[in-house]
């Protein structure tokens, strides 16, 4: 007893609760296992020394304290009763377990050594089974429990343990059935852990969710002997977060506490969703009625067994009567489920001692054996109250797999109807009768806080704090989508604007209630992006993100909010039929005009400087015009150095004929491009030519069109082209670098908006998902967000901001489509300075010179000599004195 007190001596904080548990059970198996090697021989000799007329002893352990309890005593009693009649019944000893594994097992071990049970009923809750079977297995000692939560594992463990209670692992696709009936996507399940009895939850309920597509947010355990203060402050973790769908599945003690703090804590109103499975359920007409009051809404799972034949009926009647004899202070209860199975399992007992109670000559049951009773007790087959009692090779019942759906109102509460597995739902069991997938065949259910309107099943979590996270790519190549810019004048906080933007804010103004939530930029592909949501970094993704198969693994989308589907874009040059002036395409209008002044600039310079050394420059002014401009354009095709005598023609010609020569050839690279390269026909142009001709393609570079480009159309990856910005699309087309671009058809109504001259797609359009928002898989927002999305496209609104989009463009590119082979002037601007500077200087220098030679010269000298630079200014004077004296 040292330890015990040891025990109790601990502290009792309810984070400490959890491990106290433990030490009960240390106990527990102190206590029962000193004395385990006596007990076997303690039976034994008290076998022989019974008298003669084989009166039996049988054991029951239920939990007095409880009104459940009370109720599967007196059904056993009357069991042994109704099987003996007049006959001497083997004597019931009942022991109180008070909902306490120690006292369970204190009790059984009372029954065993002091009244030498034969075997023990009861146990009703796996945790006190699970030591009284212990007990039961030390001491040969055949345990008949009436728990429906024994693990496989149990049997081989406990070889005299036997269920005659019906497993209810179906009854988790119950209330799967019932969460997909009112497309609930996410649950809270608490579930009673006490460790190390079980390990964990029953493996079934979690496997029966995710089959409906639902996802379990919050898996809370609490152990039989959490306090209240540990029940609120789990509760309390889950009301602040956004599911409001709670499953329960405990013991009926446990769940007393559990309902008792959320009523409290105002988790039992309107959003608020609870399911409890079949040992709460089949327990509730055993609770008071102000309890029951307080958990007004709560729909349930128990398992069915008919209620109209005779033989229940008679037993209902003489049970209600016999409870009112022993109990006659108490309620008068209806007869469920445990006192069902109570009683047919105390009549298997009885069967097996006795045999047919009207058969002579089986002898002495006394004399019968531990081993030898379980053997004739899994023997028995008969028609319970429950149905066929007969044993499998498992030693339990078979299973339940119709169950009844009820739902709490007033003082106790109503069946809706029933499930049945592999059909569904139906408001009768009976032939014929109409099942259904949906809970909606069953009517009106009342819904805590009120029948009007069904549960979300979530709701935006209390905290304050609590807003969603939304990512939005920053490396999007079409900037009309998605942009992303910061303001210094702000403190760096991100600007985010474009179509996606727009779209998911018309959204949410068409949601029910507001949805607060940050936009955070993500510099990263996309498929990076929607990672994050699976990774539960961000809640959900806005922007110009494609649906595709890979990016539905990790998280779940929206209505696609724009058109779907892949394009290839060409770009489409002059046809041959214009080839009659593509002499002129190498160079722009511009460049040839300015070409042809800088030539008559220069020539004018060098036919000026060097007039005096050349006789044909000389003459009448047609004459001299005609000598200027051939001395212009022959210095494009022909060198006049070794005719120039003067230094400074002989400078300026030498730069301009560098000039010449680059120009020259640029035109002739240019031309023979023109002439040689073919011009792309759209309607020739398909897939599987551009494969064959090894032609590049191009595509956004951080887009799933890459991967979709190589694997499923069949390009090799060194022809595929990432393209990082938009402005790179119509270089690459119109030079040739790409022969075709990959679009997704958004960006292609973009692109063709601005570029509308040259540009047009062609071949097939590929299949693929359209833009749409992300979000966490079974994210409760998202049905909503869906539904909003196909409003703001109904109303009109989705193709307003389309043409917002677009109308700020015309097509001013035009222009630049048309000379977009051609060369101009900002290719050779420099040259033309270089050259025209070379001139002007040589120019300048001839003029002071000629100024010079002018101002200091003596007029007598003027008079008899006559310089050459004299009649650099007066080239034109003889003809014009000799036209005057014509004319007088």
């Amino acid at each position: 007893m040292d330890l015990f007190k040891v025990v109790c001596k601990m502290p009792k904080r309810a984070g400490e609760m959890h491990a106290i548990h433990h030490y009960f059970f240390i106990f527990l198996f102190v206590v029962v296992f000193s004395s385990s090697n006596g007990m076997s021989n303690a039976l034994d000799d008290a076998s022989e020394k019974r008298q003669p007329d084989c009166k039996l002893s049988l054991g029951a352990v239920v939990d007095y304290t409880s009104l459940a309890g009370k109720k599967e005593k007196v059904a056993m009693d009357m069991a042994l009763k109704d099987f003996y009649g007049r006959r001497t019944s083997p004597t019931l000893h009942v022991g109180n377990s008070r909902g306490d594994p120690i006292g369970a097992a204190s009790s059984a071990k009372s029954l065993i050594e002091k009244h030498h049970a034969r075997a023990i009923i009861g146990s009703r809750a796996w945790q006190e089974a699970f030591f009284v079977a212990q007990l039961g297995n030390e001491s040969q000692v055949p345990i008949v429990s009436l728990s429906n939560e024994a693990p496989p594992w149990a049997f081989s463990q406990r070889p005299f343990l036997v269920c005659a209670a019906r497993n209810v692992d179906a009854q988790m696709k119950a209330v799967a059935a019932i969460i997909q009936s009112w497309q609930w996507r996410q649950v809270n399940i608490i579930y009673e852990d006490f460790n190390p009895v079980a390990n964990g939850i029953n493996p079934n309920i979690i496997t029966a969710i995710q089959e409906v597509g639902a996802r379990i947010n919050e898996l809370v355990a609490l152990s039989p002997f959490s306090p209240y203060p540990s029940i609120s402050e789990k509760l309390e973790s889950l009301k602040n977060g956004q599911c409001r769908v709670f499953i329960v599945h405990t013991s009926i003690t446990l769940a007393t506490k559990i309902f008792q703090e959320a009523s409290e804590m105002g988790m039992m109103g309107k959003d608020f969703v609870w399911i409890t499975t079949n040992d709460i359920t089949s327990q509730i007409d055993s609770l008071n009625a102000s309890f029951i009051t307080s958990i007004q809404g709560v729909l349930g799972v128990k398992s069915y067994f008919s209620t109209s034949n005779k033989h229940f009926k008679d037993f209902q009647s003489r049970f209600q009567v016999m409870f009112r004899l022993q109990y006659p202070d108490g309620p008068l209860p209806e007869a469920g489920t445990s006192t069902l199975q109570a009683y047919d399992a105390a009549r298997a007992v009885a069967l097996a001692l006795e045999g047919n109670p009207y058969s002579k000559g089986n002898g002495c049951a006394d004399k019968m054996k531990g081993q030898e009773l379980l053997e004739k007790i899994l023997e028995t087959k008969f028609e319970g109250l429950t149905g066929l009692f007969n044993f499998s090779t498992e030693r339990k019942l078979a299973p339940i797999h119709i169950f009844s759906i009820v739902n709490v109102v007033g003082k106790s509460y109503r069946k809706l109807g029933y499930w049945t597995e592999g059909l569904g739902f139906s408001e009768s069991i009976h032939k014929p009768s109409i099942y259904n997938k949906s809970m909606s065949i069953l009517g009106q259910v009342f819904w805590p806080g009120g029948p009007w309107s069904v549960p979300k099943g979530w709701a935006i979590p209390t905290s304050h704090s609590y807003r969603l996270k939304i990512g939005v790519p920053t490396g999007s190549t079409f900037r009309e989508f998605v942009n992303v810019t910061y303001n210094d004048h702000l403190g760096g906080d991100p600007i985010i604007k474009g179509f996606s933007i727009e779209v998911f804010k018309a959204t949410l103004a068409l949601l029910p209630y507001h949805l607060p939530y940050d936009f955070i930029p993500f510099a990263g592909t996309y498929d990076s992006l929607v990672e994050q949501v699976h990774v539960k970094n961000l809640d959900a993704v806005v922007g110009d993100t494609a649906i595709v198969s890979n990016r539905c693994e990790h998280a779940e989308f929206s209505q696609p909010y724009a058109e779907s589907g892949l394009q290839m874009l060409i770009y489409i040059k002059p046809k041959r039929s214009q080839r009659a002036w593509l002499f002129q395409k190498p160079f722009t209008t511009y460049l040839w005009a300015f070409t042809g002044i800088i030539n008559v600039y220069n020539g004018f310079v060098v036919w000026l400087i060097e007039r005096k050394y050349h006789p044909d420059f000389r003459g009448n002014i047609r004459n001299q015009i005609g000598t200027m401009l051939s001395l212009s354009f022959t210095t494009l095709f022909s060198q006049q150095g070794e005719k120039l005598h003067s230094n400074l023609s002989r400078m300026a010609m030498a730069v301009w004929l560098f000039v010449a020569l680059v120009i020259t050839q640029s035109f002739t690279a240019s031309l023979t491009t023109l002439l040689t390269v073919q011009r792309l026909d759209p309607i020739k142009v398909d897939i599987e030519t551009l494969k064959n001709s090894g032609a590049k393609v191009g595509c956004d570079a951080n887009s799933f069109v890459v991967k979709y480009l190589e694997v499923v159309v069949g390009f090799h990856p060194n022809n595929i082209k990432r393209m990082h910005t938009e402005d790179d699309y119509p270089q690459a087309l119109m030079t040739g670098e790409i022969a075709a671009a990959f679009l997704e058809v958004p960006y292609v109504k973009m692109y063709l908006a601005k570029h509308c001259d040259g540009f047009t797609t062609s071949g097939p359009t590929f299949k693929v998902g359209g833009f749409g928002f992300a979000f966490a898989r079974s994210s409760p927002y998202l049905p909503d967000i869906s539904q909003a999305v196909l409003k703001v496209s109904e109303s009109g609104k989705l193709q307003e901001l389309e043409r917002s989009l677009t109308s700020s463009f015309n097509c001013s590119t035009s222009q630049l489509v048309d000379n977009h082979d051609s060369l101009g002037i900002n290719n050779f601007w420099g040259l033309f300075v270089i050259t025209g500077g070379t001139s002007t200087i040589s120019l300048l220098i001839f003029i002071f010179h000629y100024v010079r030679q002018r101002w200091y010269q003596p007029s007598c000298d003027e008079q008899q000599h006559h310089s050459p630079a004299n009649d650099e200014l007066l080239m034109f004077g003889p003809e014009l004195e000799n036209r005057y004296q014509s004319y007088l």
